[in-house]
């Protein structure tokens, strides 16, 4: 099962270049570590763009695309904003939501309603939520919400997975009108070249190469990251490799354990793993 440990080399790979980037946000500011992670990552995946066949692209394509890049942008920014200001064990498992607003946005755009399975899928994720912070429910049983509005890096993680749903409906059109493989490493290579402009207007260019041994290994494992996810993709149903990605959430907060000491790490440990079985029951089944 070649495409089960692609898939968790992608999980793991995600959750290192999320710890990495929040404990190279102690250095420096959120603008330069979106920069890294898709720059840094380049010189990896260029390689791999040699081997890649340039499918034939139409005019669906390319309007797609001028489509996701504003939204792709916006969430990179959220997203290392979200783990800077926060906690990795209160932030990534959010990301868990993204199953949901999916469903959300398909039942008001297409009609198409969830089965059983999904409810409960989506009664899952919701009660993980709520256990994230269950140390919270002595104030009342509202407590565990409350505490989430006051996260707000929790909250900027639930706008992430708001965007990433409309992104990845998005992504599936421009897959269809290109492949899997090619838009896989052409759109973080067209990111790059954006943010690379956005960076150099602000005038912080030059911060990005001012610590290459702290940069490098987020770019590497952000790299890895990219062709495991898109190889393991065309090894199976992408349901499958997401529900097996989606370990990156209990990863995370074991990195926000060891590496950050992490406070109330059980009730976060719980409540991640609840949601992943959550998202399982959507994405798989």
């Amino acid at each position: 099962m070649t495409w089960v440990l692609l898939s968790l080399l992608t999980a793991f790979s995600l959750s290192t270049a999320d710890a990495l980037s929040k404990r190279a946000l102690r250095l420096t500011d959120e603008i330069i570590i979106v920069w890294v992670r898709e720059a840094y990552a380049i010189p990896f995946v260029a390689l791999a763009l040699f081997f890649v066949p340039i499918p034939p692209l139409d005019s669906t394509f390319f309007i797609t695309l001028l489509a996701l890049l504003p939204l792709e942008l916006t969430a990179l920014i959220l997203y290392v904003k979200a783990i800077k200001i926060s906690p990795l064990s209160l932030t990534v498992p959010f990301m868990a939501l993204s199953p949901i607003f999916i469903i959300v946005i398909a039942f008001f755009m297409l009609g198409e309603e969830p089965d059983k399975s999904g409810f409960a899928g989506i009664a899952l994720i919701a009660v993980g939520a709520y256990l994230l912070n269950a140390s919270a429910s002595k104030a009342g049983l509202s407590g565990p919400l409350k505490a989430i509005g006051r996260e707000k890096g929790s909250l900027l993680m639930i706008i992430v997975a708001i965007i990433y749903a409309i992104t990845s409906t998005l992504g599936k059109i421009a897959v269809t009108h290109s492949s899997p493989v090619f838009f896989g490493f052409i759109y973080p290579l067209i990111l790059a070249l954006i943010l690379t402009v956005i960076v150099g207007r602000k005038g912080k260019l030059r911060q990005g190469f001012s610590r290459p041994m702290t940069f490098l290994p987020i770019g590497f494992f952000t790299s890895v990251m990219m062709v495991s996810h898109f190889t393991a993709i065309s090894m199976t149903d992408v349901a499958y490799m997401i529900s097996v990605k989606r370990l990156s959430l209990v990863m995370s907060v074991f990195y926000g354990w060891a590496l950050f000491k992490e406070e109330k790490i059980n009730e976060r440990l719980l409540g991640s793993i609840v949601m992943l079985i959550g998202v399982i029951l959507i994405t798989a089944f």
